[in-house]
């Protein structure tokens, strides 16, 4: 079981680490290739785009071939978009770069997720999940200060060398540590029907989907909106904002680790109850702040909202099913890609301010996500349908 964790965490920490640790170089990278900043900040949504493209058809074949190959060849790729990063002499090779880093990454991603849905039972699925979302909050932290380190002594390509010795890491583990865990992938298997035709058309799965998407909205509208949030409107200073976003992370983190405890004392639906009223909380503080600290209150609640109920909802989307988790994880994947990515670009073109886009999304997740808790059931996740599986995994 250790083998399967330490690969799906692996697996997908190359996500994060591709967005974050190249942020400190923009600038040496813009003057370096002839560009502007403005023009080489939209490689994040390129990067995004090649992931979602990557998840159109990354869970199929993951589901068709194994989860083995898809990994491998996910890592491979990073690895040589990584190297193609480093050695780009034009913004649009470097863009090209960054576009297939994310078909490395989200290939990845999704192949992460059907392992933890092939290996786990439900309630243990929640728990690593939580531990995983904590894991990723560090990310965002290290991987600009590792960044800012390696510029110290070492030119920026130096960054996507890092990415690339990353990649074959990945493919290494994924090589000679990972074993192929798909339910299918053995011949001589005898296993027992599993319980009705897997559909992603189903209440349970859909209103899953819609409650992971709305999260991950919230999470990066949080995000993309804090330095306009605490750097322009709250005058704080580069070196104030960075400080107060690595506390967020921190308590992101200190709530992740702790979920797994909480889920051996309260049920999942009652964490994800909790969660929604942490944000619904979060946008009535924000709402009616007088003070820089009522605000920053505020956007700790929504960090710890996020990391206590995303895991269980993950954990939940994937639990109806056994052989199609590889096209379930894909679906997931591409709705919080896209869904999140369309908030922002309609509210910013709407001409929607910081805070009210904020706000928004937090009151329309809560209350969606409220809704879907109380009147979807999770008969499809169900402790006979783990049963099944578990012994068709034996």
């Amino acid at each position: 079981m250790a083998r399967f964790l330490l690969c799906s965490f692996a697996l997908v920490l190359l996500y994060p680490t591709g967005i974050d640790m190249y942020l400190v170089g923009l600038p040496s990278i813009a003057q370096d290739l002839g560009a502007s900043e403005a023009q080489l900040h939209i490689a994040f949504s390129v990067y995004l785009t090649g992931m979602a493209a990557a998840m159109l058809f990354a869970g199929r074949i993951a589901d068709k071939a194994g989860r083995q190959p898809v990994a491998i060849c996910g890592a491979i790729i990073f690895a040589l978009a990584s190297v193609l990063c480093a050695n780009a002499s034009t913004s649009m090779l470097f863009l090209t770069g960054r576009f297939i880093q994310g078909i490395g990454a989200g290939s990845c991603y999704v192949v992460a997720f059907a392992i933890m849905r092939d290996t786990l039972s439900d309630q243990r699925r929640a728990k690593v999940l939580s531990l995983l979302n904590g894991i990723t909050c560090i990310v965002p932290v290290l991987a600009p200060v590792l960044g800012n380190l390696i510029m110290l002594k070492l030119p920026w390509q130096s960054l996507f060398w890092v990415m690339c010795a990353m990649g074959i890491m990945v493919c290494l583990l994924s090589t000679l540590v990972l074993k192929e865990t798909h339910p299918g992938s053995r011949a001589n298997e005898i296993r027992p029907s599993l319980p009705l035709a897997e559909t992603l058309f189903n209440r349970f799965f859909i209103s899953r989907v819609m409650m992971t998407t709305l999260c991950v909205t919230a999470i990066l509208t949080f995000v993309n909106v804090s330095p306009v949030l605490l750097m322009d409107i709250m005058h704080y200073s580069r070196s104030e904002y960075s400080t107060i976003m690595a506390l967020t992370a921190m308590v992101s983190m200190t709530v992740s680790f702790s979920t797994p405890f909480a889920l051996s004392l309260f049920r999942q639906r009652t964490l994800m109850l909790s969660a929604q009223g942490l944000f619904l909380l979060a946008a009535v503080v924000l709402a009616s702040a007088a003070t820089h600290k009522m605000t920053l209150f505020g956007l700790t609640l929504i960090c710890c909202g996020f990391s206590l109920g995303f895991g269980v909802k993950m954990s939940q989307a994937l639990g109806p099913f056994a052989k199609r988790a590889g096209v379930a994880s894909s679906v997931l994947g591409i709705a919080q890609v896209c869904g999140s990515s369309l908030y922002i670009w309609l509210t910013a073109v709407l001409g929607v301010s910081a805070l009210n886009m904020l706000i928004g999304i937090l009151i329309s997740c809560s209350m969606v996500c409220i809704l879907l808790i109380l009147f979807v059931d999770t008969t499809a996740t169900t402790p006979d349908h783990e049963k099944i599986h578990r012994q068709s995994r034996s």
